[in-house]
């Protein structure tokens, strides 16, 4: 069993910055960023793996990902922050890398608890 504690969620306004930190009990490759806005669907984010990262094209060019394997944690940096960015943001890690499915939320068996992300206008 994996355990995956988020942290950096916070209230910021538009144009904003924050970094949100995932801290894993134990080294895991495939880990991503994924969120979920009030009656939305969980949505991927990033995600990264030691061959590579991928990005959704509604953050792309404002939010990076990245990861200190020997802290076990993962990051995400997110710039130029917008209203629409508002969400529980949650960290999934998987033993198995595929980039092919590396920002769907089904293939992610660990999940953390979530940190609320706020961005006012």
């Amino acid at each position: 069993q994996v355990q995956l504690v988020e942290s950096g969620g916070d209230s910021v306004q538009t144009g904003g910055s924050l970094r949100l930190s995932c801290a894993a009990s134990t080294y895991i490759a495939c880990m991503a960023w994924f969120r979920q806005a009030p009656g939305k669907e969980r949505e991927g984010v990033a995600a990264i793996a030691n061959g590579g990262s991928r990005i959704a094209d509604s953050v792309k060019g404002r939010f990076t990902i990245s990861k200190d394997n020997a802290r076990k944690t993962l990051y995400l940096q997110m710039n130029s922050l917008l209203p629409e960015d508002s969400a529980v943001y949650y960290c999934a890690a998987r033993w198995r890398c595929d980039s092919a499915d590396s920002l769907s939320r089904d293939a992610y068996p660990y999940w953390g608890q979530g940190t609320q992300v706020t961005v006012s206008p």
